[in-house]
């Protein structure tokens, strides 16, 4: 099949007309057919001899001619007419149509503060631009040239700048790159636009905070080991707290059910009853406040060793 391509540019919100170039004359009879493509999507426009929704309103067909009102942004892609002649001749023609649309106002990103010889990664980015923007990066002001090498104003800088993707890298940072920065758009459709403004510091690493954190570090450790020398200094990890010392030998819940946990009256030793209650496992806490110095529990059957002791159970109930 013959196949002719060519490229069509109209301001949004005008008139076109797209072309069907396969058309032949001397064909008698031809069959003709109109798909839209807009990345991987493909649709048929004009199929059967008639137009395809949404375009019935929109378009007028002639063999040699689509003719669109009035153009949107959503209507930038690529058209394609197949003619199908007698003898089983086919032509195909395409049309790229570029819908004109101004750029927007861009976006900036720009790290607010970055690392003396750490890698920085500044981007502009914009929507709506069709064809899509270039771009251009300003500090202080001052247009960046693409190659930093080639300006007395820039040589000191060592980054990297891509008109195409908006994407400015300096690698690696120094000093001299603190500053005010903003990207400017432009694809020939109006008139350019430029981002905000957006600051910048490269600064030293913070040796200090570093070390202070460090430090803090350290004093949260200390604390611990502290915290945990004095439970063993006051025996709270010490055999002293098992239900076999002679110290500890009180009366014991009586025997239940293993399935019916009873419910024990006791007295902490050497500690409040909130302190210790911090200790015990959830299922055990009683319901209800019970008077300063006692407390009850729900008691698993047969008691865990050692918890006898150290609770100094004095009574229970089933």
């Amino acid at each position: 099949a013959q196949v002719t391509s060519e490229t069509k540019e109209v301001p949004e919100n005008k008139p076109a007309d797209i072309p069907c170039s396969a058309y032949r004359s001397s064909w008698s009879n031809p069959r003709i057919e109109w798909k839209f493509q807009k990345g991987s999507s493909l649709v048929l426009f004009y199929y059967g001899g008639e137009l395809t929704e949404p375009y019935k309103n929109r378009v007028q067909f002639s063999p040699t001619t689509i003719h669109f009102n009035t153009v949107t942004r959503a209507d930038t892609g690529k058209y394609i007419c197949e003619v199908v002649g007698d003898g089983s001749h086919i032509a195909k023609s395409e049309v790229n149509l570029i819908v004109q649309v101004p750029p927007s106002k861009p976006v900036a990103h720009v790290p607010t503060s970055a690392t003396i010889g750490s890698k920085a990664v500044l981007r502009c980015t914009e929507m709506d631009g069709s064809p899509p923007p270039t771009f251009r990066w300003y500090k202080d002001s001052m247009l960046m040239p693409t190659n930093p090498k080639t300006s007395l104003t820039f040589r000191n800088s060592s980054y990297t700048l891509d008109p195409v993707t908006g994407e400015l890298i300096f690698e690696p940072l120094s000093g001299f790159d603190t500053g005010d920065y903003y990207c400017e758009a432009m694809n020939n459709v109006g008139s350019p636009q430029k981002s905000d403004v957006v600051h910048m510091e490269a600064s030293e690493v913070n040796v200090g905070g570093i070390v202070a954190a460090v430090v803090v570090l350290l004093m949260v450790l200390a604390l611990v080991a502290f915290g945990i020398w004095f439970a063993y200094s006051r025996g709270f990890f010490s055999s002293e707290y098992c239900a076999g010392h002679p110290r500890n030998r009180l009366p014991q819940c009586p025997p239940c059910s293993s399935l019916k946990p009873l419910f024990c009256f006791f007295h902490f030793r050497e500690k409040r009853v909130s302190e210790a209650v911090m200790l015990l496992p959830p299922s055990w806490l009683p319901p209800l406040p019970l008077p300063a110095g006692t407390g009850g529990l729900f008691l698993p059957q047969p008691l865990p060793v050692g918890w006898e002791g150290a609770l100094g159970v004095t009574g229970c109930s089933g």
